[in-house]
């Protein structure tokens, strides 16, 4: 969404822009954003420090920003297209698995959760971008819980919002720890008890 200070753009001016966006994204999974430049930034882009305040006129934290909802979208995109169609078991274990292969191949270098950190978390559009992401995501969980249990596939007496938060919860605690160990089987424990406990075992004929 454009925000009211955003310029209207050309499809050139647009392309820039996202070039300005995806180098920086590069350039935080490799340094961090601490160690981030724009220098860096403009040498990784072929771009000029005019032109990255042209497009960010608050210059690097309003592009932080900017990456950071750029990571979020692409959160919830690399989950896709299993995220939106949660019907089914089969539906669950492809979604489990894209969402450990995309953090076991991103490792320790998570560009969104190094960003909400360096911005701060009690920074407003910090925490409204965390927010954002948080209730995307649980809701296509929710949507798909309570297709389970339409199905009689997951327990009925569940609360489809909380199940969907647990197993949100499940994710990021795993991600935790995969950023800081390097390792992904607390990852691949968190989803694969937290899905067990959610099947109904005596589903209806």
């Amino acid at each position: 969404m454009r925000s009211a200070r955003e310029p209207r753009l050309t499809a050139k001016g647009a392309a820039t822009r996202r070039r300005i966006v995806e180098g920086a994204a590069a350039e935080i999974r490799e340094r961090g954003a601490a160690a981030t430049t724009l220098d860096d930034i403009c040498a990784r882009t072929s771009t000029s420090k005019s032109q990255i305040f042209h497009y960010f006129p608050d210059g690097k934290e309003e592009l932080l920003l900017a990456v950071a909802a750029r990571e979020a979208d692409r959160v919830l995109e690399d989950q896709q297209p299993h995220l939106g169609d949660l019907t089914k078991w089969e539906a669950w274990q492809e979604w489990r698995d894209v969402v450990v292969r995309r953090y076991e191949k991103q490792g320790v270098h998570c560009a969104l959760g190094v960003l909400i950190t360096e911005l701060g978390r009690s920074t407003p559009a910090a925490q409204t971008l965390t927010a954002q992401l948080v209730e995307r995501w649980q809701a296509a969980l929710r949507t798909g819980v309570r297709h389970m249990q339409d199905a009689g596939l997951f327990k009925p007496e569940l609360d489809a919002d909380r199940t969907a938060a647990a197993l949100l919860a499940a994710v990021q605690g795993g991600v935790t720890i995969l950023m800081s160990t390097g390792r992904v089987t607390h990852l691949e424990a968190a989803l694969d008890t937290s899905l067990a406990l959610l099947r109904n075992d005596n589903p209806p004929p």
